[in-house]
């Protein structure tokens, strides 16, 4: 018999037992779409961390207390202590200011903001005059805070856009009046919609929150490096202005890339265990092939022996059960790549997830081997069947 004949008498054997081929198939698609949706939504998560960077701003540089490296948050976040002082800024400022053209301190608390009987738990952020060129947190409305109400302590407030709608309603906020801790601050703007960071959060100077709340202290500097200069030395330069002060244990320079890096590290390590274990499925689901393929030859022996009667060699047996054991296999992998496409498009309103283009030769290709691999002894099985033997099979 040639491929066409083959395949033919394949695919009306299969159609013989629709719903056992159906059940045989249902391990790879399984299998396929754990894969393609775990891997989709690792691709998500990046996409939005990658997008929440190019938001927060360009060329920015951390300096985070300690020698931590990135583990999550904001960087350098230390709530309960720091080395980082505001003697750190004004040596930035002073010996790299050639590489650096603004520079921010970061200080954060959590505290209930009220407006008449409005309350909101939120984040209160404290920075320098300058944090607006370097976050490109502009206002919506109204504007930000100058240099000489951060070195007044001023008890000015921006507010960012989802709490503005949560405090004011429609109401213009502009001018009126914030309660945080009895302390009362004037609303001077309103962000523009950028992320969760700053939509649900007050900016304020950082000598206000530093002089109105005990216990807060600098949890990370944050520079901008100059337009034409390399990010890289920009960041060397802030590190060696801080060794006139600090130790190299004490600190840790960290730019954009760094932290993108090594979050893409972590998202990568994590999408091979994920679609390890989403393989295991597919390994599941090849083991039923070959143990429904087994029992089909066993059920089909008087046919395998009637086929050889008329002429079938046994190379024509054997590749007729294993194109059925790999059409079962592949039809599996389409229809786990169609939901899993399906599934990805459903949630690409929650988390800009998609599907990577690797992905999906990938798992075609796993689920036809599978089918290979697990098809291969029950067609030999079926091959090495002796033709007088099988036609006498009760």
């Amino acid at each position: 018999m040639d491929i066409k004949e083959t395949l033919s008498t394949s695919l009306k054997s299969l159609s013989l037992n629709k719903v056992r081929s159906f059940l045989t198939m249902l391990g790879v698609v399984i299998g396929v779409f754990a894969v393609i949706s775990l891997v989709s939504l690792v691709e998500g998560v990046q996409n939005y961390v990658e997008e929440q960077f190019e938001d927060l701003g360009s060329n920015l540089i951390f300096v985070a207390s300690g020698n931590v490296g990135y583990q999550g948050g904001r960087p350098g976040q230390n709530l309960s202590s720091s080395n980082l002082k505001e003697k750190h800024i004004d040596l930035i400022e002073s010996e790299a200011e050639d590489y650096i053209e603004y520079v921010t301190p970061t200080i954060q608390t959590l505290k209930t903001v009220k407006y008449k009987t409005n309350n909101y738990y939120s984040a209160v952020i404290g920075v320098s005059y300058n944090a607006d060129k370097i976050f490109a947190i502009y206002p919506k409305e109204g504007r930000f805070f100058n240099r000489l109400e951060q070195n007044n302590s001023s008890k000015v407030v921006i507010i960012g856009n989802v709490l503005y709608s949560k405090l004011f309603g429609n109401e213009n906020p502009i001018k009126k009046s914030v309660k945080i801790d009895g302390h009362s601050y004037e609303v001077i703007g309103f962000l523009e919609k950028k992320n969760p960071d700053y939509d649900e959060s007050l900016i304020i100077p950082y000598t206000t929150l530093r002089d109105d709340f005990e216990g807060t202290t600098i949890i990370s500097i944050v520079s901008k490096a100059r337009a034409k200069v390399s990010l890289d030395e920009a960041s060397e330069r802030v590190r060696l202005a801080l060794y006139k002060d600090l130790n190299d244990d004490e600190f840790t320079v960290l730019t954009q890339d760094d932290i993108l890096d090594s979050i893409d590290s972590i998202l990568g390590i994590l999408t091979i265990a994920l679609a390890a274990i989403a393989g295991i499925s597919l390994l599941v689901g090849g083991i039923g092939i070959m143990n429904i393929m087994l029992v089909s030859v066993t059920e089909r022996t008087k046919e395998i022996g009637l086929r050889k009667a008329l002429g079938a060699t046994s190379r024509d047996i054997k590749r007729q059960f294993m194109i059925e054991a790999v059409l079962i296999s592949a039809s599996g992998g389409l229809v786990g790549l169609f939901l899993g496409w399906l599934t990805t498009v459903l949630i690409r309103d929650l988390i800009n997830a998609s599907v990577p283009f690797w992905a999906i030769p990938l798992s075609l290709g796993f689920s036809i081997v599978v089918g290979v691999v697990f098809g291969t002894y029950p067609a030999a099985k079926a091959s090495e069947k002796d033709p007088i033997e099988a036609l006498r099979y009760e």
